[in-house]
């Protein structure tokens, strides 16, 4: 522990490392057997905001023998100083070199936060390479966890799905492990026996001439041979976090957050969340309201959001809205329902959730055309999105953003344009809104990412849109893009094109990572900091072609990076939906229809095959 206020002159925002917050948890080290290092891999208000953290950080702290602690990805000013000084990386509770834990945990939420991974570990002074590591575990987590391969050289181990109960068994095992003083072997052998932990240095992956995976294999008897994800099965018996850090400064989401359930019913055929969180397990609605009355005492947010993959498919949308609105209003605090489909989109609910504070209306048609939204099996039409919007014109909301995605397969410049025309005619709905009813001037906000195949999804096969073909597509769309209400922002596409590689890459990547770190990359989703030439530098070096990994379409029996790694989807369903995307067959959502996913086997949910 050392004073790090002599830091903190001149620096931005140095509440990002100063701790100390309303909530924060205090223990004595000397009273605790084991110290685990939370590690966000970005700054202090974008970690600060994410639900995962909270809940992990709250559910270990809970144990008497352990003290979780917070880190965070000091930002480029602090960083330049600690390393002037010789100060490693600390945490915020005791201000202690994370060197000095027993385990480190990072969370894996975006492929462009690898680089400040391996920088992380750099600042901490702790080897960067499991192998040269004698006593602390690095431990990841997290969605991209999914595709662990790029990261298997830098990792102990990784935490496989939703780890609120794994953890703990983990954090058991260890705690006998230190008493008895065993090998480091010998503690990872044990914890791969536990449901959802991989080990990747019990594998060996073997590759083909023409540079593709040939197999994956255990090489210790401990080890299975596919890894299935962990998940919980009954929300309402999980711990879930009513005490909140409360910082003293601005972050990201500065709110409350209400989980409503995991999962989605919906099998939008890009959406990897979609996949990897099924199947959906909601919380009771007597469970959700007990959570909201302690969050209110226990912070001072003026904001409670409902979060969820699609918020709006809560069983019990409306009277949780109606009974959450009479405790929030008297309050003066605002209930936000941020994901809403549009199909299902209901003005009533909208005028009662935003009763406090009216903000702008958030929809992701995220496609053109009816064709490829077809494709990508969105499932709504243009009848649904123009009916959405125009309820929501008259409800008096004038600012709508819109969402898409350019790149999607099978996707054409009529697709493109079709962006430009659906806007047009969601504009046209304002004016056909009697002038007395509108509420200011008219405001809508279209945004295109880019699209990237994703793991475990049915467009995993799929080759990703060239960088030249993206800009030239997002330039066809600003020509489009003419009348002054409708404003056009899209993400840079060549962020996506490495995003693309390190999602579906192996573990030849690793090397790419932390040569791209030793020249500075680092906040590489952050455009002051990202730079498109040292990233092609560290490939080149390490003479890997990136369009290995993005530009090229793979076989459905190609033996994947990932395909040791169970998240319940059957390989047979996601091939039988690549199929019917190639013919524009959409598949019903999960309450609907069954189509058969396989993860009833995990039992729970809404599956009933």
């Amino acid at each position: 522990m050392f004073d790090i206020h002599a830091l903190l002159d001149d620096v931005e925002k140095p509440a990002r490392y100063t701790g100390g917050e309303w909530g924060s948890v205090i223990k004595d080290p000397a009273f605790v057997d084991i110290r685990f290092a939370f590690c966000f891999p970005d700054v202090y208000e974008v970690g600060m905001s994410h639900l995962g953290m909270k809940i992990l950080y709250g559910i270990l702290n809970q144990r008497e023998d352990t003290y979780c602690e917070r880190v965070f990805a000091p930002w480029v000013d602090m960083e330049e100083k600690m390393r002037k000084t010789g100060v490693p990386l600390f945490s915020l509770e005791t201000k202690e070199p994370i060197k000095n834990f027993d385990m480190i945990g990072f969370t894996l939420q975006y492929e462009m936060s690898y680089t400040n991974i391996i920088n992380m570990l750099d600042l901490a002074g702790i080897p960067i390479l499991s192998k040269d590591r004698e006593d602390i575990f690095v431990v990841g987590g997290g969605p991209c966890a999914y595709n662990p391969e790029p990261l298997a050289d830098v990792f102990d181990f990784f935490v496989l799905g939703e780890g609120e109960e794994v953890l703990n068994e983990i954090l058991n095992v260890y705690a006998g492990w230190k008493k008895q003083g065993r090998s480091r072997v010998e503690f990872l052998e044990e914890i791969a026996r536990i449901e959802g932990v991989y080990v990747p240095q019990f594998y060996d992956v073997v590759y083909n001439e023409d540079g593709t995976v040939k197999e994956v294999t255990p090489n210790n008897k401990h080890a299975k041979a596919t890894v299935k994800k962990c998940i919980i099965k009954n929300m309402d018996e999980v711990y879930y976090p009513t005490k909140l850090i409360v910082p003293y400064m601005e972050v990201i989401h500065d709110r409350m957050m209400l989980e409503l359930f995991r999962g989605c019913i919906r099998g939008c055929r890009f959406c990897q969340a979609g996949i990897i969180y099924r199947p959906v397990r909601e919380r009771s609605k007597e469970k959700l309201i007990d959570f909201a009355k302690e969050l209110i005492k226990n912070t001072g947010y003026e904001e409670l959001s409902l979060t969820s993959l699609s918020s709006s498919d809560y069983t019990f949308l409306e009277s949780l809205c109606n009974e959450l609105i009479a405790i929030t209003e008297p309050q003066n605090i605002n209930l936000a329902l941020p994901s809403l489909r549009i199909d299902n989109f209901s003005l009533d609910i909208m005028n009662k959730v935003q009763k406090v504070r009216k903000s702008s209306i958030t929809f992701a048609p995220e496609a053109g055309t009816q064709r490829l939204r077809d494709v990508i099996n969105k499932n709504i039409s243009e009848e649904e999105i123009i009916s959405g919007t125009r309820l929501a014109f008259e409800g008096g909301y004038s600012s709508v953003k819109l969402y898409f995605m350019m790149g999607l397969p099978t996707e054409t410049d009529e697709d493109i344009a079709g962006i430009a025309d659906l806007a047009n005619l969601i504009a046209d709905q304002y004016y056909e809104v009697p002038k007395e009813r509108r509420q200011g001037g008219l405001s809508i906000t279209v945004s295109t990412s880019c699209f990237v195949p994703k793991p475990h999804t049915p467009f995993q096969w799929a080759a990703q849109d060239s960088l030249e073909n993206l800009e030239r597509k997002q330039n066809l769309l600003k020509t489009q893009i003419r009348r002054r209400s409708i404003k056009y922002n899209w993400h840079e596409a060549s962020v996506s094109y490495l995003e693309g590689a390190f999602s579906r890459g192996d573990r030849r990547l690793a090397k790419v990572l932390i040569a791209a770190q030793k020249k500075g990359c680092k906040f590489d989703s952050w455009r002051e900091f990202y730079n498109f030439d040292k990233w092609m530098d560290s490939f080149s070096e390490c003479g890997i072609d990136p369009n290995f990994y993005t530009a090229r379409e793979r076989s459905c029996d190609e033996v994947l990076p990932w395909d040791h790694i169970n998240v319940g989807v059957t390989k047979k369903f996601l091939i039988n939906e690549n199929e019917r995307a190639k013919k524009g067959i959409t598949t019903p959502h999960c309450r609907e229809q069954c189509s058969g996913c396989g993860v009833a086997s995990f039992g729970g949910g809404v599956c009933h095959e």
